[in-house]
């Protein structure tokens, strides 16, 4: 009989699932729902035989969208009888190195560490919640985001700020991502033939939020996020890396508190900012079109890329294979070209052909022989949580 681990992404206006049989890796059901709160969401379920089962509505809340996910299993199938839920939890501080079976303790951790991510946290203890209710006496698991971070050393997770802030109120960068970079660095070392503590690489997640993480023999030991999700590359909406003065000039000159300023870099800045969208494939249609902000919100989206792949191929010392993963680095040809470009005394070479081919598997666009390699490699965050599930249950 199989037994299936149900994986729950809840994000700030969406929750991505996943039901995953333990043995076979099989996905007999994946869903999304999308605008959560906003009175015009849409619950997609897909089955793995059969067309997808649609629902249109208001979803006020996560509470509301995660019983909807419920009842869709009710109706479209197939039976949901899990033997654990596993959960995406954003932020885990320094208290989590590693997944956690979740109790009232772990409950009322991630939701002390909310003001760290406050569209995320507390919508993931909802997911949790609910969960809990549904499926009465069934292990909730909780995989942190910032765990694979946690490796890093303190000369890289260290600001040079007051002693108290670093002390008493835990300034720190942390790091995200890290469930996809902990998959896809597997998946890296595999495709080269090596083992993982072997290998260095540089990983490029790239969707909506976007980073990127110098790995050292399975290891992070860098990363461009930060104590939030705002520090680094560009991203979607958020800025990526700022003058820290630049709230201090706004206060003074446009009367903007600190609130108006993070809220504005976060949800209005990045490609959004510089491109008036924050979706990758239109700012590529606008600049094909003409348009001169496009075009320069793609050549500074590639500069940061370029600028931290330059800086950790210095911190690694050697670097086996630069991963693109995420939707804009699995899919945006023209990007992971762009973005590397100019890097051929390094040994970094996209080539062109493999580059362009129309596929979505894992795969390498460097030349044959390549110094370092250039992979290709879809992110898988849900198996990624049940494995940990898996291994953390026994």
């Amino acid at each position: 009989m199989a037994q299936h681990i149900l994986v729950l992404n809840t994000g700030s206006s969406s929750i991505k699932y996943e039901l995953i049989d333990t043995a076979s890796g099989a996905r007999p059901a994946r869903g999304l729902i999308e605008r959560i709160g906003d009175g015009a969401g849409l619950l997609t379920h897909h089955l793995a035989d059969g067309p997808p089962y649609e629902k249109k509505g208001h979803f006020a809340d996560h509470a509301q969208g995660l019983r909807a996910v419920l009842e869709a299993f009710r109706t479209a199938g197939p039976e949901l009888d899990p033997v654990a839920v596993g959960h995406r939890v954003v932020h885990g501080g320094t208290r989590f190195p590693a997944a956690v079976l979740v109790d009232e303790e772990v409950i009322a951790a991630v939701e002390e560490l909310a003001p760290l991510a406050p569209l995320h946290n507390p919508v993931n203890v909802t997911g949790i919640r609910v969960a809990q209710e549904a499926f009465p006496g069934v292990p909730q698991v909780a995989v942190f985001d910032t765990s694979f971070q946690l490796s890093l050393p303190p000369e890289a997770y260290t600001y040079a700020v007051p002693r108290e802030w670093r002390e008493r109120l835990g300034v720190r960068r942390f790091g995200f991502h890290g469930t996809s970079c902990a998959y896809v660095s597997r998946r890296a070392a595999a495709l080269l033939g090596r083992d993982p503590h072997e290998v260095n690489l540089i990983v490029l997640h790239l969707g909506n939020g976007a980073s990127a993480t110098a790995i050292e023999g399975g290891r992070s030991v860098d990363t461009s996020m930060g104590m939030t999700p705002l520090e680094g590359l560009v991203m979607g909406t958020r800025s990526g890396d700022v003058d820290p003065a630049l709230c201090g000039y706004l206060a003074r000159v446009a009367g903007l508190d600190a609130q108006d300023v993070e809220k504005a870099l976060g949800h209005g800045g990045g490609l959004l900012g510089l491109a008036g969208t924050g979706d990758m494939r239109e700012v590529r249609r606008r600049a094909a079109a003409g348009d001169a902000g496009a075009r320069l919100a793609l050549d500074v989206y590639c500069r940061r890329i370029r600028k931290y792949v330059g800086a950790y191929y210095a911190v690694l010392g050697r670097v086996d294979a630069v991963v693109f993963t995420g939707g804009v680095g699995e899919n945006d040809a023209a990007t992971r070209a762009a973005a590397l470009a100019g890097l051929d005394r390094l040994g970094i070479v996209v080539d062109q052909e493999r580059n362009e081919a129309a596929r979505d598997d894992e795969r390498a666009v460097s030349p044959p022989g390549a110094e370092v390699a250039v992979l290709v490699i879809p992110t898988d965050e849900e198996w990624e949580i049940a494995r940990q599930t898996l291994e953390l249950l026994g």
